[in-house]
């Protein structure tokens, strides 16, 4: 039985690091503003805000499958890898994009710390009402 329960308690240990890394770590999401294109029917402009704190990151996601993204780094500096891309770090002011059917397979914050922050701008279809889709 004491077999038993060790197994047990070592399984759920190992477990943790796996469940952890599905949810944001030290991050906040928010939606800063979202418009509709008057001169593109149904699509639609939102701003996407990542507060990261030190050291903080968010899992590996895809997103909607209309959107086209350019992320803007607004202070600090961002790790950031897309599709089997390297792994980059951009500074303040520097960006990249996404489109559709990317893996942003990371997103963190490159300083343990300070913090950081990135302002993500899609285009997407306007009935999409989910962003960010964590891998499964």
């Amino acid at each position: 039985m004491r077999r038993l329960a060790s197994g047990l308690l070592w399984a759920a240990l190992m477990a943790v690091p796996a469940v952890a890394a599905d949810k944001p770590h030290n991050a906040k999401v928010s939606i800063v503003f979202d418009h509709v294109l008057p001169n593109v029917p149904g699509r639609s402009v939102r701003g996407v805000l990542v507060e990261y704190g030190p050291g903080g990151s968010n899992p590996s996601h895809t997103h909607a499958k209309s959107a086209f993204i350019y992320a803007t780094v607004i202070e600090g500096s961002i790790k950031s890898q897309v599709n089997d891309g390297p792994v980059k770090v951009y500074k303040t002011g520097e960006n990249w994009i996404e489109v559709s059917g990317d893996h942003h397979k990371v997103s963190a914050n490159a300083s343990n710390t300070k913090p950081a922050k990135i302002l993500a701008v899609f285009v997407v279809d306007t009935t999409e009402t989910e962003l960010t889709t964590p891998d499964k």
